[in-house]
C-alpha cells in the first residue's frame, strides 16, 4: 500500500429482525421463478443462453484458458464452463472445487484462480484443473461469519495487493468488528490487512473506471425507511474515507435510529443513486468493441431486485452513463425478468464484458448464464430465444 496521501483512483440479501432472518439466495413465497424467461435489450441487441440448469451462479471471471468461471454459492462451488465449438454456448460443465462456503467473489491473477468464500480467500494454483488437482492455499483466513455472507474480491493495476469487500452484520447497527462494512486491502500473501474504506453497508460489486483509474463500488442500502427510501448507491471509492453507514444514508441524510448529522457531515455522498431497495451487486465497465462505440466506458449495473417493497424495483442490468470519468445517467438495457403482473423470473448478480466483446450475465434464479451480443440486423427490441 501507498502513503495515506494515495487515492485509490482508478440486497444482496439482508439480515432482517428475528424469524424473517434470510439466508443466501433464499426468496419470499411471493417470488417464484417462471421458466418462461424472456429477456428484453436495446435494437440491435440480442439476449441468448450461454448456459443453463446452474445452481445459483453468482460470480465469474474469464480464466487464461478463455474458459467461464463461475462460484455456484449455494452449492458450494466453482465450476468451468466451456464453449468448445465457439456457438456461444457452453457445451461443458466441468466442477474445479467443491464444499466451499458459499463462495462468492471470483478473479485470477497469475495463473491462479482466487475464490472469496464467507470466512476465508484461498487459492487454487493453475486453477483451472478438475477437483482436488490444483493446490489450494489459504491467503486469508477468519473473517466474520453471519450477516451479509458475500465476499467479494479484486486484483487492481494500482496495487500489488487485493481488496476484499465485507458487508455488514445487520440491517442498521454500531460493528464491532472494523473489517465489517468496509473494503479491505491485502499483501498478496494475506498479509498487512488495512481497511480502505469504511461505513459501505454491503458494496457487492467492485470496478476500476478505465478512463479515471477510480475505484467504482455499488452499495445496497438499509431496510424499513419505506418503498421509497433510502436510495441505492454506486460510489467512488477514496483511501481512508468513510461512507456514512450506520449513521446515514444517501447525501449525508441520518439515519433516524441515529439522528445526528454532525456525524455525517465528514462522511463521502454516493456519486449516483438508484431506485430504493432495487438491490445493486456487480458492475462493469465496457471496454470491448462488439458494442457500438458509444457504449465504451459506460458501465453495466445488475440490479438484483427488491425484497422489501410493495411494488417491486430492480430485476435489470442498466446502462450508466458515463461522461468525463463521471456518471451522467441510468438507463435501462436489459429488461425482462419482472413480468407485468410482477411475477419474478429471474434475479441478474453480475454483468461481465467477454473476450469476445459479448456481455455476459449470471441469474441465480433462474440458474442461467445469459449473453448479450450485438448483431446490428434488427430493427426493433429483440426478446431472447430462451433455453437453446
Amino acid at each position: 500500500m501507498q502513503s495515506a496521501s494515495w487515492i485509490y483512483r482508478s440486497r444482496d440479501l439482508a439480515q432482517l429482525p428475528g424469524s424473517a432472518l434470510l439466508i443466501l439466495l433464499s426468496l419470499p413465497e411471493s417470488v417464484a421463478q417462471s421458466e418462461d424467461v424472456h429477456l428484453v435489450a436495446p435494437d440491435g441487441f440480442v439476449v441468448e443462453t450461454f448456459a443453463h440448469d446452474l445452481d445459483g451462479p453468482r460470480w465469474m471471471a474469464f480464466g487464461p484458458d478463455g474458459n467461464l468461471y463461475v462460484t455456484l454459492s449455494g452449492a458450494g462451488q466453482v465450476v468451468r464452463l466451456e464453449d468448445r465449438d465457439g456457438d456461444g454456448i457452453a457445451d461443458e460443465v466441468t466442477t474445479i472445487i467443491a464444499g466451499l462456503n458459499h463462495p462468492h467473489g471470483l478473479a485470477w491473477h497469475e495463473g491462479d484462480l482466487w475464490i472469496a468464500e464467507t470466512t476465508r480467500v484461498i487459492r487454487l494454483e493453475g486453477g483451472d484443473s478438475p477437483v482436488g488437482q490444483s493446490e489450494l492455499t489459504v491467503v486469508v483466513d477468519g473473517l466474520p461469519e453471519g450477516g451479509h455472507l458475500t465476499r467479494t474480491i479484486l486484483f487492481v493495476p494500482f496495487s500489488p495487493g487485493f481488496l476484499l469487500s465485507v458487508g455488514s452484520s445487520c440491517d442498521v447497527c454500531k460493528e464491532d468488528d472494523p473489517r465489517r462494512a468496509s473494503i479491505l486491502h491485502y499483501d498478496l500473501d494475506g498479509s498487512d490487512q488495512k481497511v480502505v474504506a469504511s461505513g459501505l453497508r454491503h458494496a457487492v460489486g467492485l470496478a476500476v473506471n478505465p478512463e479515471t483509474g477510480e475505484l467504482w463500488a455499488t452499495e445496497i442500502g438499509r431496510d424499513w425507511l419505506g418503498d421509497d427510501l433510502p436510495p441505492e448507491e454506486l460510489n467512488s471509492v477514496r483511501l481512508g474515507r468513510n461512507y456514512g453507514w450506520p449513521y446515514c444514508y444517501g447525501d449525508r441524510i441520518p439515519n433516524p435510529e441515529f439522528a445526528d448529522r454532525a456525524r455525517c457531515d465528514g462522511t463521502e455522498p454516493p456519486i449516483l443513486t438508484f431506485t430504493a431497495h432495487s438491490t445493486p451487486l456487480g458492475i462493469a465497465f465496457y471496454d470491448a468493441s462488439m458494442f457500438p462505440p458509444e457504449y465504451k466506458g459506460d458501465a453495466f449495473v445488475a440490479l438484483h431486485g427488491s425484497l422489501n417493497r410493495s411494488v417491486r424495483s430492480g430485476y435489470k442490468v442498466v446502462r450508466v452513463r458515463v461522461g468525463a470519468g463521471r456518471p451522467q445517467r441510468v438507463e435501462d438495457f436489459v429488461t425482462g425478468w419482472l413480468g407485468v403482473g410482477g411475477e419474478v423470473r429471474g434475479r441478474p448478480v453480475q454483468p461481465l464484458v467477454g473476450p469476445d466483446g459479448a456481455l455476459y450475465v449470471s441469474d441465480d434464479l433462474a440458474g442461467r448464464i445469459w449473453r448479450v451480443v450485438y448483431t446490428a440486423s434488427s430493427s426493433e427490441p429483440v426478446a431472447s430465444p430462451g433455453l437453446r
